[in-house]
């Protein structure tokens, strides 16, 4: 593969520990947090350490709340030429909160980030992709904000998220913010999963190159691409009161991910989220 002519894509960690996921939530209640374990420093610690051995710039959407609590993380990650980017405060899915519980954690979000880590912060990620046809109002709140774009929509059919009919590559919402899709390839009449997440783990490494390398090829499209820290982390405790679903999508192939990513990163060429979307000409033409 020549990977010169291929356009760039964009990494982006969404940075939270294993006991802030949604599928996890009945068995770690937010009250319960304090109480928790984090694993998520040596989790970072072995990200970095494999993006700067591979020259890799990345984009970190961060929690506010973690953020708060480990803020020497949050100015390593910009230190280390990385874009720093929200992730919300709480892991509240927006499609559970108000439009104002929502504008208000967006907002608190960016100001804790922005505060630790000295730097503007252009973007922000969904928990759970979960910005839909529920919650329109959800980017003008970004907006206001003073937010530059978003990637909290995923075109795929899912049980816990998903727009399947909302367009697949990165377009300007009326309010101005831009909006980039996690990435999709179409086969067959339906939108494939080629973004990350646990369909990374799930899916055979090949399966993943494959639609990358078609969207960046048949598409002339760069991709981003996503995955979480606990992702990388095979000894995180065990949850066996969890539904039988839920374990199964947490912990398959953990131990995987570390040379799935550094195959990834080989294969293909990366770049900061902020870089290769935001300085798009057709975008600004839209505006």
């Amino acid at each position: 593969m020549n990977r010169i002519q291929l356009p760039t894509n964009a990494l982006s960690i969404d940075v939270e520990d294993y006991f802030q996921v949604s599928a996890l939530a009945g068995q770690f209640p937010r009250s319960g947090w304090e109480t928790v374990p984090c694993r998520i420093e040596r989790n970072m610690d072995l990200i970095l350490a494999v993006l700067h051995e591979h020259g890799v710039k990345a984009t970190f959407f961060t929690l506010g709340w973690i953020a708060e609590r480990y803020p020497k993380l949050v100015r390593l990650i910009v230190m280390e030429g990385h874009e720093l980017a929200s992730h919300g405060y709480g892991h509240e899915r927006a499609s559970d909160q108000t439009r104002g519980a929502f504008a208000a954690d967006v907002q608190l979000a960016k100001a804790v980030l922005e505060d630790i880590g000295g730097v503007e912060v252009k973007g922000y990620r969904a928990p759970s992709f979960s910005f839909s046809d529920k919650n329109p109002w959800a980017h003008e709140c970004l907006a206001a904000a003073g937010y530059q774009y978003s990637s909290s929509v995923y075109p795929v059919v899912h049980d816990h998220y998903g727009m399947p009919d909302s367009p697949r590559f990165t377009y300007r919402h009326p309010s101005g913010i831009v909006e980039i899709p996690v990435t999709t390839t179409r086969f067959m009449g339906r939108n494939l999963p080629a973004g990350g997440g646990g369909y990374f783990r799930f899916l055979p490494y090949a399966a993943s190159r494959w639609m990358i390398r078609r969207v960046n090829k048949q598409d002339a499209q760069s991709a981003i691409f996503y995955f979480h820290p606990w992702e990388l982390d095979p000894g995180q405790p065990r949850v066996h009161d969890a539904p039988a679903k839920s374990r199964f999508r947490h912990y398959i192939n953990l131990d995987k991910t570390e040379a799935r990513l550094r195959r990834l990163l080989t294969d293909f060429q990366w770049g900061r989220v902020d870089e290769v979307f935001l300085n798009n000409p057709a975008l600004a033409l839209a505006a």
